[in-house]
């Protein structure tokens, strides 16, 4: 029978990914050799923007500004502290002119201005002892940065009179970048060893445990170089190399786990490697195509938005899921040629179990096969109680309050945080943080003087300064009563828009981007939501052939991020432990924030769904009995899908690690997502939701039936023979390692 067998065994990709398999893992080095070399330098490359919608009225007018008024637009701000004297004093007039002067003349510096020249009340402390020097670096982010890290020395610290502190916006972003990029060797360190710790807590051995660690580190030194050569084409956000340290560690993780689990499960019923490679790369391999293809689809729907952060993250999520795909169908199954039996060498679990004999394989596959009895027997108390649960988990993400990431990202001690720290707090209007009012057009003084006076009678401005003339266009400043980007703010943007005016007006500042990026974001997240639902739909439809399992499937999943989201706001916006994780909480959630936190969970949650499914349609493929394949299914995946839930958890929360509140929040935000999902989601609601609808679960109409017949994918072997030791594993069970 096994002579039978043999030749589709070994066909077709198994032939092909296993022909030369030595040769495979050579060409794999040297890919990876030339990945480190290529994808070297990437974060120094990236950006720390991306939030305003590119084609938006106010970033028009911040790039027009920019260029006939550079003035207008200071993205740095030089903090003058006098200490107990007045920034009147003759001797601090004198040393913040001299500083003036210098800063006049750097390169790359233009539209330098202070409170000792200008008078304005705005660059001077309610206390009169801090006051501000203004300006503009010149060039996009890397320029800038460059600039920035020239000056500082030269500026920073104390000059005759005054303590010099750096802020505005470049100091900001320049140190948010140099702050990601030390966390993320940070959380590498930390999640690695314990991420292998953990392997080998799941396999026992060594050897398996390395592989899965292997295949996440190609994947992301392959993800690095693409987004390198990305950063010549387009604009990548630094934020972006987070994801791909998580994605590429988890899912590469995920992947081998799956892969290794089903190889040694063929081992262990007398396979040759060959044999149990074509039976793996048949079954997990196909149902590890398929999560990947899940997981890339939830992550695309993010190109549809403007904002190049959320945009970046599609890219390095895209490119790493794939990679890391890829590593698990072609590497990994070279390296299990290779090892044969092997795989289950250095058994390190024998060192802590001081002589007892070991826990019979099939201990936890029992376990789980109980636990879904138990769910299944109390199907509606276990489908409603779960489901309350999570709905009341998320009810506090009804308060949500969006913003802007500002300098709050930032730790409380850091330099740029500080400044603007003190500028909330102690100066008049939010300097930095008023709207400006481009007038295109020409026009003669008294209709500018009549249209300051119409946007000055409106509600919530404090003071409007200007207008400053060149050419035919002009510029006001607007300062607002309140914050800079709260809701008396964001409506003025819309009082300012409509206000009558004799030329053309366009209103950029930090409240007018939100406004824009939260219609940006508005607009198209319908066309994001059906993307990611008709095509998540179609490819559980070809895995399954039910019509109702993708139903189900889409809504429980969308389900199990309701704590994620009612944590963020809890959390996040409204400071609770805060002292505890460490951070400011700015009382708002950046507006992308939930976008890419349900495109990154909802696309995990899918690949743990797929996981499941695929086990059970293979069981009932075989047996025609659904309670018998819910439970099978739940055994064969449960412990699995919970190892791999918590090892990328780790990973999470190692990048959640992260002194800047959007990493932080994103780390953290997506570990309880995967938590919640594989040990709430799977174990519980899945398999009483599957209960409850019964055999209805596998219906689908004759058409759909027969375009599944021809087009769908089964983990189900046709090929099998009768006899198979497939029931005798249903009875005895199987760890997931």
């Amino acid at each position: 029978m096994t002579e039978v067998n043999t030749p589709p065994r070994v066909g077709g990709w198994t032939r092909f990914v296993t022909a030369r398999p030595r040769l495979s893992l050579l060409v794999a080095l040297v890919l990876t050799a030339l990945a480190v070399l290529a994808g070297s330098g990437v974060a120094d490359r990236l950006g720390a923007g991306g939030w305003e919608d590119p084609a938006a009225e106010s970033t028009y007018a911040t790039k027009a500004l920019e260029r006939e008024f550079p003035g207008s637009q200071p993205n740095l701000l030089l903090l003058l502290d006098a200490g107990g004297a007045s920034v009147d004093d003759p001797a601090v007039a004198a040393e913040a002119e001299r500083l003036t002067e210098r800063l006049s003349g750097e390169r790359g510096v233009t539209g330098v201005g202070s409170y000792w020249r200008s008078g304005a009340p705005a660059l001077r402390a309610d206390d009169g002892h801090e006051a501000l020097i203004a300006a503009r670096i010149t060039g996009d982010e890397k320029t800038a940065g460059e600039t920035l890290e020239h000056l500082a020395p030269h500026f920073r610290g104390s000059h005759g009179p005054v303590e010099v502190a750096i802020g505005g916006p470049v100091a900001v972003r320049h140190e948010m970048q140099t702050i990601i990029q030390e966390d993320l060797t940070r959380a590498e360190l930390i999640a690695l060893p314990v991420t292998l710790v953990l392997l080998v807590m799941v396999f026992g051995s060594a050897i398996a445990a390395l592989l899965p660690l292997g295949i996440g580190i190609v994947a992301i030194l392959g993800t690095n170089a693409i987004l390198r050569g990305l950063t010549e084409l387009t604009d990548v956000s630094v934020f972006a190399i987070n994801l791909t340290t998580a994605l590429g560690l988890g899912l590469a993780i995920d992947y081998a786990l799956f892969i290794v689990r089903r190889f040694r499960e063929e081992l262990s019923t007398g396979a040759e490697p060959l044999t149990a490679i074509g039976t793996t790369l048949r079954t997990a391999g196909r149902t590890v195509l398929f999560s990947a293809l899940t997981v890339a689809v939830s992550l695309a729907a993010m190109l549809v938005f403007p904002q190049y952060f959320l945009r970046s993250f599609a890219y390095a999520g895209i490119a790493v899921v794939l990679l890391a795909a890829a590593a698990a169908l072609i590497l990994l199954p070279a390296a299990l040629i290779l090892l044969g039996h092997r795989i289950n060498a250095l058994d390190l679990r024998r060192l802590f179990r001081r002589g007892h004999r070991p826990e019979p394989a099939g201990q936890q596959g029992r376990a789980w096969a109980r636990t879904a009895r138990l769910v299944m027997r109390r199907a509606p108390f276990f489908a409603l109680g779960t489901t309350v649960v999570l709905v009341l988990l998320g009810l506090p993400f009804l308060g949500v309050r969006f913003g802007t990431a500002d300098d709050r990202q930032l730790p409380s001690t850091s330099e740029s945080h500080t400044v603007q720290q003190h500028i909330r707090e102690g100066f008049p209007g939010s300097p930095g943080g008023g709207l400006e009012v481009l007038a295109e057009g020409r026009a003669t003084e008294a209709q500018y003087g009549a249209y300051k006076e119409r946007i000055a009678a409106l509600p919530g401005v404090l003071r409007v300064d200007g207008p400053l003339v060149k050419g035919d266009s002009a510029y006001f400043t607007v300062l607002p009563k309140g914050e800079a980007v709260d809701d008396a703010a964001q409506r003025l943007v819309g009082d300012l828009r409509e206000t009558r005016a004799p030329f053309d007006t366009e209103v950029t500042g930090t409240a007018a981007v939100l406004v824009d990026s939260k219609n940006a974001i508005g607009e198209r997240l319908p066309l994001a939501a059906v993307f990611i639902t008709i095509v998540t739909l179609l490819l559980v439809f070809l895995l399954t052939g039910s019509v109702l399992i993708p139903i189900q499937a889409v809504v429980l999943n969308a389900l199990s991020l309701t704590a994620m989201f009612g944590a963020v706001v809890w959390v996040f916006q409204d400071g609770h432990l805060s002292g505890l994780l460490g951070f400011t909480s700015p009382g708002s959630i950046e507006t992308t924030l939930p976008v890419l936190m349900f495109c990154v969970a909802f696309g995990l949650s899918m690949d743990y769904g797929v996981f499941l499914l695929s086990r059970i349609k293979e069981e009932y493929d075989r047996t025609g009995d659904h309670d018998r394949a819910v439970r099978h299914g739940l055994a064969r995946t449960g412990g699995l899908i919970t190892a791999a839930a918590v090892i990328l958890a780790v990973v999470m929360v190692a990048i959640g690690t992260s002194r800047v509140t959007n990493t932080k929040m994103l780390g953290l935000g997506i570990a309880l997502a995967v938590l919640m999902d594989a040990m709430i989601v799977r174990s519980l609601l899945v398999p009483a939701v599957m209960r409850l609808t019964g055999r209805a679960t596998w219906w689908a109409p004759g058409p759909l039936r027969r375009f599944h017949e021809r087009f769908g994918l089964s983990e189900g072997e046709p090929e099998r023979p009768a006899g198979d030791t497939e029931p005798a594993r249903e009875k005895v069970g199987a760890s997931p390692g």
